[in-house]
């Protein structure tokens, strides 16, 4: 018996010293992607094709109306020594990036918000589209959070507007993180 209980003594302090002078990890967990909340009325549905970029896509073939996301995290921008001072700053650089190459194109004035410590930012633009031979409207709109920026574009003609303006702008306003 005395035997069998220096062989267990020997066992753990064995075990631990080689837990105790064991390396430490070598690695660490990177959380990946970015989870965000966004509403879509029921006509539309998730899709691809439309931005390669794009956190999500979303259309409604039978409607005509299309949109995505696309999603500038802050920590990223950093890394990259991006900095911005204002979701107005953010706003003036796509913007201008966005619509420098249409043509007959109608920017109006861009309408700033704050909803539940979220800003946001949106603005009517339409232009002619040689590829679809008419009109196309857009409702851009920039979304600042803590942790990111976010790109929304929804689009449909210019002559359906009226109709789809609103719910632009419901899936614009329902941006989480």
């Amino acid at each position: 018996m005395r035997k069998l209980f220096l062989f267990v003594l020997i066992l753990l302090v064995a075990t631990s010293f080689n837990k105790v002078y064991s390396q430490q990890p070598t690695t660490k967990v990177y959380k990946v992607g970015h989870v965000f909340n966004i509403t879509l009325p029921i006509y539309m549905t998730k899709t691809v094709g439309l931005n390669d970029a794009a956190n999500i896509q979303y259309k409604s073939e039978v409607k005509d109306v299309y949109g995505f996301v696309i999603v500038d995290l802050k920590e990223e921008l950093k890394m990259a020594e991006i900095s911005y001072s204002s979701i107005r700053e953010f706003y003036d650089e796509f913007i201008e990036d966005f619509t420098k190459d249409d043509e007959n194109k109608t920017l109006g004035k861009p309408v700033s918000s704050v909803k539940n410590g979220i800003n946001f930012i949106e603005v009517d633009y339409s232009f002619y589209s040689k590829e679809a031979e008419s009109d196309i409207y857009y409702l851009v709109g920039i979304v600042e959070t803590k942790k990111a920026y976010y790109k929304v574009m929804s689009w449909c003609s210019a002559a359906n507007k009226a109709k789809f303006k609103a719910d632009f702008q419901k899936i614009l306003y329902s941006i989480k993180d």
